[in-house]
C-alpha cells in the first residue's frame, strides 16, 4: 500500500497545464483603508499539501507568500473599520438596505470572474479536489443570493408601521458594530463568507483573517472588497494568531467575533475581550457526530452513508460522522461492507476525475491520525480495511476501527480526518447515554425502519444535538435550514435567514399617536428623509 500512496503524487510535467501553478504567488499586500497596502515586512510561504516528485524524491509544493503582518498593522485595520463604522454614523451603516444590496450584488459579479483561480486554488492550498472546489465556489455564490432574497424579505416585512396602545412604532433591524471574521481552513470560502456576506449586508464593518490554509484565494477577491465597498468596510489582517487576533479583542473595539474552529480556541479568544459581556460570539465549533446503525438497519444504505459521511473531503468537516454505532448482530456484514466500499474509493490527486481520497492540509495532520490508531490497536481494537491508516508524505489512507471502545482516544476525540471508529452496542441505551454524556452537540445519524424505535431515538436526541438526520448522513444543507449546535459544538444559528438575524438587532422607532406626530412620521416617509424610517418596498 505504501508503494502505492507514493506513485501518486506526480513530477510537475505530469500536471495537467490548465491545473498547474507554475510560479508561486506573491502577495505582499492587503486591504485596509479601500486600498492596497504594500507590506515591506516578513512574508510567509505557502506549501501545498501536494507533494512533487523531484527524481525520486518527495517535496512539498510552494505555491505562494502572504503578509505577516505586525500588531501595530493589524491595530491599524482595526482602527479603520471602527472608523468606518463610526459609532453607527459611518456611510455603510446608515446606508439603505436597498443600496447595501446593491454593492453585494457587485462584489457576487467580481467574485464570478475570479471562478478559475479560486477553485484552482482550493486544490493546491487545501488538497480538495476539482469536483469538491468547484461545489465549494458554487455554494459560495448561492449562498450570497439566498441572504439577499432573506433580506428582501426581511426588510419587506419590517417596512410597515404597527400601531398598538396608542403607539405609533417601526420595527426594524439595525448593524452592531464592527466584526472580526475568521472562517475555518475545510471550506475557506464558502464557511467564511456564511459569517461575512451576512455581517456585511446588515451594515456592519469588518475586520477578516483567512484561514492558516487557504489564504492565497482571498487575493483574488480583495480588488473585488475594494470596488464593491465603501473604504474601511473590509479590512483584511495575516499572520499569527497572537501577534494579529489577541490585540484586537484586546483592545475592546471588537463588537461581534465571528469564529469557525475549535471551542478551545473559541474560548481563549473570548476571555482576551476585556468586557466579554459586550462580545457577541457567532461560533461554529467542533463535534463528534455519532451515527447510530440499528438491527433492523438497511445495510446497504447505512453503510453507504456512513461512508460518504465520514470520508467526504477526507473527513474533514464539522458535520461528518465521528462515531459510528452498530447493533452488534449486524456488525459483522456492516464492516465488510464499509471495507468493501472504502477499497472502492478512488485515491489520488486533486485534479484527477473522480478522486474522493485526497492529500491533507495540515502537516502534522497523518502523524496525529496514526497516533490515534496506535493508542486503539493498544487498547484491542484493529483496521479493518486493508491498508487502512497506511501515511505517506501529506496523504493518509482511510482507516476503518473495530471495536472501539471508551478507553480509547478515538471514542470521546474529534479525529477531523479519514479514520472510522466502529463502537458495538447490545443496548440502545448505550449509544444515546453516549450523546447524552459528549461534550458536542451539532448532529446524529439514525439508520432503521422500526419507526417505534425511530421516534423514541428522535425523543430521546432532540434536546441533545440540534439536527437528526433518519437514514442519511449528517449534514449542513440546505443553508436555508438552521445550522447551529449544543453544548461545545456551537454558539448562535446561522444559515441565511439566521445569519441577518445574529448580526443584527431589532430597533424600534416609536412616538404617540397624536395627530402631530403622525404629520411628522407621514413627512419623514413620504419625503425620503431617513434611510432607517421608511416604507420603501424591496422587490
Amino acid at each position: 500500500m505504501r508503494d502505492t500512496i507514493e506513485s501518486l503524487f506526480p513530477h510537475m510535467e505530469e500536471i495537467p497545464a490548465e491545473y498547474r501553478i507554475d510560479s508561486p504567488i506573491r502577495q505582499d499586500y492587503y486591504l485596509v483603508a479601500g486600498e492596497m497596502r504594500r507590506w515591506n515586512g516578513p512574508l510567509r510561504e505557502v506549501l501545498s499539501p501536494v507533494w512533487v516528485k523531484e527524481g525520486e524524491k518527495l517535496t512539498r509544493k510552494r505555491i505562494g507568500e502572504f503578509p505577516d503582518l505586525s500588531e501595530d498593522a493589524a491595530m491599524e485595520a482595526l482602527s479603520v473599520a471602527v472608523r468606518a463604522y463610526d459609532n453607527g454614523r459611518g456611510e455603510w451603516p446608515t446606508m439603505s438596505v436597498g443600496e447595501r444590496i446593491r454593492r453585494v450584488q457587485h462584489f457576487t459579479r467580481a467574485l464570478l470572474e475570479k471562478r478559475q483561480p479560486i477553485v484552482r486554488l482550493l486544490m493546491w492550498e487545501i488538497g480538495k479536489s476539482f469536483r469538491e472546489a468547484e461545489r465549494e465556489f458554487d455554494r459560495a455564490v448561492a449562498y450570497i443570493r439566498e441572504t439577499i432574497e432573506a433580506l428582501k424579505e426581511l426588510d419587506r416585512v419590517s417596512s410597515r408601521f404597527v400601531i398598538q396602545q396608542g403607539i405609533i412604532g417601526q420595527i426594524r433591524r439595525a448593524p452592531l458594530g464592527v466584526v472580526l471574521c475568521m472562517g475555518p481552513y475545510n471550506f475557506p470560502l464558502y464557511e467564511t463568507f456564511t459569517t461575512l456576506i451576512p455581517s456585511l449586508i446588515m451594515g456592519n464593518t469588518l475586520v477578516l483573517k483567512p484561514p492558516r490554509f487557504g489564504i492565497l484565494l482571498f487575493q483574488p477577491l480583495l480588488a473585488a472588497f475594494r470596488d464593491a465597498f465603501p473604504p474601511g468596510v473590509v479590512n483584511t489582517v495575516y499572520g499569527d494568531g497572537e501577534t494579529v487576533v489577541a490585540p484586537l479583542l484586546a483592545s475592546g473595539r471588537v463588537d461581534v467575533l465571528a469564529f469557525i474552529g475549535t471551542n478551545r480556541v473559541a474560548d481563549a479568544l473570548r476571555r482576551t475581550h476585556p468586557r466579554p459581556h459586550r462580545l457577541r460570539c457567532v461560533l461554529g465549533l467542533d463535534a463528534k457526530n455519532p451515527a447510530i446503525i440499528l438491527p433492523d438497519a438497511d445495510i446497504d444504505l447505512a453503510a453507504a452513508e456512513c461512508i460518504r459521511g465520514s470520508l467526504t473531503y477526507n473527513g474533514q468537516r464539522c458535520t461528518a460522522l465521528k462515531i459510528l454505532f452498530v447493533h452488534r448482530r449486524i456488525a459483522d456484514e456492516f464492516l465488510a461492507k464499509m471495507a468493501k466500499g472504502i477499497a472502492a474509493l478512488r485515491c489520488g490527486m486533486p485534479w484527477e476525475e473522480g478522486v474522493t481520497v485526497t492529500p491533507l492540509p495540515e502537516p502534522e495532520k497523518p502523524d496525529y491520525l496514526c497516533e490515534l490508531i496506535r493508542d486503539a490497536q493498544g487498547f484491542g481494537a484493529r483496521v479493518v480495511n486493508k491498508g487502512g491508516g497506511t501515511a505517506v508524505a501529506s496523504f493518509f489512507y482511510p482507516a476503518l476501527l473495530y471495536p472501539v471502545t471508551p478507553q480509547m482516544r478515538l471514542y470521546g476525540e474529534e479525529q477531523f480526518g479519514p479514520i472510522i471508529p466502529v463502537v458495538p452496542y447490545d443496548d440502545i441505551r448505550e449509544p444515546v447515554e453516549y450523546v447524552v454524556s459528549s461534550n458536542y452537540g451539532q448532529q446524529a445519524s439514525i439508520f432503521g425502519r422500526d419507526t417505534d424505535q425511530l421516534a423514541q431515538l428522535v425523543d430521546s436526541l432532540v434536546n441533545q444535538v440540534c439536527r437528526i438526520n433518519i437514514n442519511s448522513q449528517c449534514q449542513r444543507s440546505p443553508d436555508t435550514f438552521p445550522f447551529n449546535g449544543r453544548k461545545d459544538s456551537a454558539e448562535g444559528t446561522q444559515s441565511v435567514s439566521d445569519a441577518l438575524r445574529i448580526f443584527s438587532i431589532r430597533i424600534v422607532v416609536s412616538a404617540r399617536e397624536t395627530d402631530e406626530n403622525r404629520e411628522i412620521i407621514t413627512s419623514i416617509v413620504r419625503e425620503r428623509k431617513s434611510h432607517f424610517l421608511s416604507t420603501d418596498f424591496i422587490l
